[in-house]
């Protein structure tokens, strides 16, 4: 059955301990997804797309991530990256009872956050992302 997504978060803002050990574990586990373009920032804050890393604030904690991953291949290589740029195993590459389909690995970042890797095993998505123009006359 058909489902939607990309629909309701416009951004997520997270705070963190450490910007440069942050951004290192990020930058490594989203290249492993093919996102290795577009980070921004400064000394402050960086971000990739929808995702924002700060270091003023406390840190966040107790938040699950979970990025799409185009293969089963890439889950693996999101879980050995991850652990070669500073963060914990929290689950191993494999399937999970969530549906049939269902391939993950979990890891903590450097705040231990739970994040994952996840690949809906032979389903199909109807576009690679989303594209957001102006309209005409909007100010």
């Amino acid at each position: 059955m058909p489902y939607h997504q990309g629909r309701l978060i416009d951004h997520i803002g997270i705070h963190v301990s450490d910007l440069v050990r942050s951004k290192t574990f990020y930058l490594a586990i989203l290249k492993t997804l093919g996102k290795s373009d577009g980070f921004g920032g400064d000394d402050k804050v960086f971000y990739f797309d929808e995702l924002y890393f700060g270091s003023e604030g406390l840190p966040s904690s107790n938040l699950h991530l979970a990025f799409q991953a185009d293969s089963i291949e890439a889950v693996h290589a999101f879980h050995s990256a991850g652990i070669a740029a500073g963060g914990t195993d929290n689950g191993q590459p494999g399937y999970r009872e969530y549906h049939m389909s269902y391939y993950a690995a979990f890891l903590l970042d450097p705040d231990g956050n739970n994040v994952e890797a996840v690949c809906d095993v032979g389903a199909a998505r109807s576009s690679a992302s989303v594209i957001v123009t102006r309209n005409e006359g909007d100010a």
